[in-house]
């Protein structure tokens, strides 16, 4: 498969019924290497609804077999794709950056985060049980197990486009569901090599289907089929709306994981290297392009001049360019659009009054021209209010808040609608765990990034965040499966009546 799946390759295809197809549709989307745009990646082929209902249907003719499959056999097959991914991390990393733009330490930083996701997935499946409990009733035994959903659908977005199918796949396989994953168009390519994976650990055929095309044909098939018994989905809070609703009228599960907007909050006593070193990691990296990136500095008066210096000399520090490139630190945004809608934020940033500090936009000329390439901005004497610290930019801009005291600085971190990711840099033990018991966010980090994840720990967020149940973790597989309750009554004659 790596022939097919390979950075060669002309036009996407679909993985339907245990095989790659070329689409029938004539509507391609031609992406090109956001870092240059005079390296084509290739043509993404937008699936028809047709295309999408034979990629249900054979997830749904294959999902009676895949039940019966033991969940440690399941297992085994996705340790096997968390192999075969380590074997080729390095082919992996460079479609994905050049793909998706960002660096190769990047890259690899997120495909070595998935290959951990398979593993500790891979061995939830010999702990998939359920539990044994007292019955009221003599001679009778009570038990629970868990028993799988059916056809699920994946929607994925680009940002992440290893990690996040990952992270959904693997336990959907694990709890003994059929899926078919409809990836962003943008990172079609990545998603055929991680699909790829899947199929030379030896999945049976239409236990993982792929479908990449349009939210209006494909994902809208995928919300409304009758066979489709629950939906994960990671991206915008407009459409996860629209997923969330749509899965409500047919009474199916649903998971969505959306927007943020997340603080960082320093306080007066905090190590300043500490928490600046980290301000930029989660406001630059990955060019701001992640749902926890540090978008809000929230800083006590007494210390934020000294904090906006630092963080401004950190930030011109970062080499912007070709996420190939070596030493390069922070790569292009994604596409025009997302550069068309940050440079309209660093406008409103302007209009709204508040201090731009460095950057502000596009950066121009040499290669620069031939790629989405933007300022790491920062803006200063920002109001909790602006739209700038209220709404998702995704990208590069970090806004800093000045606060006089804690109990304002929690009204600033809370005052937003998201709620996925928060941090804290101070060396007060009360303060910590009164910003733990306070903060409205579903990832609390302490003296550390917003950025920070492991895959064995609960991933999700609060308010307009998320909607549905936690992802990774030893929750994972809570979306996935339902529970049966079991009562065995082996007295060996027939019990007249029962307790209700």
């Amino acid at each position: 498969m790596t022939a097919i799946a390979g950075p060669t390759l002309n036009v996407s295809r679909n993985y339907v019924g245990g095989s790659w197809k070329p689409s029938s549709s004539s509507r391609t989307l031609e992406r090109r290497n956001p870092a240059d745009h005079n390296d084509t990646v290739g043509a993404v082929a937008l699936a028809t609804r047709e295309e999408a209902r034979a990629a249900i249907a054979a997830a749904a003719a294959a999902f009676p077999a895949w039940r019966r499959t033991s969940a440690i056999t399941r297992g085994k097959l996705v340790m096997l794709a968390a192999r075969i991914m380590s074997s080729r991390i390095d082919e992996l990393a460079a479609q994905l950056t050049r793909e998706e733009g960002k660096t190769l330490a990047e890259s690899r930083g997120e495909i070595l985060r998935s290959i951990n996701v398979l593993e500790f997935i891979a061995g939830e499946a010999r702990t998939l049980g359920g539990e044994v409990l007292p019955s009221e009733l003599p001679k009778n035994f009570a038990y629970t197990v868990r028993a799988p959903l059916g056809v699920v659908a994946c929607i994925t977005p680009w940002n992440f486009p290893v990690a996040i199918p990952v992270w959904k796949i693997a336990p959907a396989l694990v709890g003994g569901n059929t899926v078919v994953f409809k990836p962003a168009t943008i990172t079609a390519f990545t998603a055929m090599m991680v699909v790829s994976m899947f199929e030379e650990a030896g999945l049976p055929a239409g236990v993982l289907n792929m479908v990449a095309g349009s939210g209006a044909e494909v994902g809208d098939e995928l919300v409304n089929n009758p066979a489709v018994r629950a939906i994960s989905f990671t991206g915008s809070n407009e459409v996860g709306s629209g997923v969330y609703s749509g899965g409500a009228r047919r009474g199916i599960r649903v998971q969505c994981e959306m927007g943020g907007k997340n603080p960082i909050v320093v306080l007066a006593d905090a190590d300043l290297d500490l928490a600046v070193a980290s301000t930029v990691q989660g406001a630059f990296g990955s060019t701001g392009q992640r749902c926890t990136a540090t978008s809000r500095a929230i800083v006590e008066q007494s210390i934020a001049d000294e904090f906006v210096r630092r963080v401004r000399e950190a930030a011109a520090k970062l080499k912007v360019g070709n996420g190939a490139a070596p030493g390069v630190t922070m790569g292009p945004l994604v596409d025009d659009k997302q550069l068309a809608t940050v440079l309209q934020y660093l406008e409103i940033g302007r209009r709204e009054g508040a201090t731009l500090v460095c950057g502000g936009g596009r950066l121009t000329g040499g290669d620069y021209d031939r790629g989405h390439f933007i300022e790491p901005t920062i803006f200063d004497h920002v109001t909790p209010a602006m739209r700038i610290a209220t709404e998702e930019i995704f990208g590069p801009v970090l806004s800093v808040i000045r606060v006089e005291n804690f109990e304002e600085a929690m009204r600033a971190a809370n005052g937003v609608p998201f709620g996925l990711s928060s941090a804290i840099y101070t060396r007060d033990a009360s303060r910590i765990f009164d910003f733990v018991d306070e903060i409205d966010s579903g990832i609390v980090h302490i003296n550390s990034p917003t950025t920070g994840g492991e895959a064995h720990v609960p991933f999700g967020g609060m308010k307009s965040t998320g909607v549905g149940q936690r992802e990774m973790g030893t929750v994972a597989l809570d979306f996935f499966t339902e529970i049966k309750a079991v009562y065995v009554d082996y007295t060996g004659s027939r019990r007249e009546g029962n307790l209700y």
